[in-house]
């Protein structure tokens, strides 16, 4: 792998990483989002503790849901890398149309190819951004030649 990432652990503590974090960042955006849910929902004196409720039934199977797609993408990501041997953006938009496909298989055929789609052109949609912002961010950082003197002309 020429562009290997060094920094991240090994293939199969990252899948176990990445399936923790991406638990966590459910649990709190579904704390965030089932609190505001269920205070909405909940009679006038009452917000706080309808509030508590929906967090504590619903915000850890919103972890979990994030948390299974985490993993099986770092799952397929991991795989894809020790199939194709190379580490580029091809690996993240494979492994989002696998994980989408998987997800949706209970679904049938159809439902499992059209999540896959859809999950392939949202990860090549986050690369393309991710690209396109290290382009723009890394054209200042770009090494530049000194002037030439005034005396001295470009050679032919």
């Amino acid at each position: 792998m020429a562009h290997a990432d060094h920094t991240r652990d090994p293939c199969p503590w990252v899948i176990l990483s990445d399936f923790g974090s991406a638990f966590a960042m459910g649990a709190v955006g579904g704390t965030i989002w089932h609190g505001i849910k269920g205070a909405r929902n909940s009679p006038r004196g009452d917000r706080l503790v309808g509030a508590i409720s929906v967090i504590k039934a619903r915000a850890p199977v919103t972890g979990g849901n994030f948390g299974v797609w985490g993993g099986m993408f770092s799952t397929f990501d991991c795989a894809v890398k020790g199939w194709r041997q190379k580490e580029d953006m091809w690996n993240a938009i494979i492994s989002g149309f696998l994980t989408g496909g998987c997800l949706a298989a209970r679904s049938g055929p159809r439902g499992a190819l059209t999540s896959a789609v859809a999950c392939g052109i949202l990860l090549s949609v986050f690369e393309g951004v991710g690209v396109l912002v290290s382009r723009v961010f890394n054209e200042g950082t770009r090494p530049q030649l000194p002037p030439l003197p005034e005396n001295m002309q470009p050679q032919q």
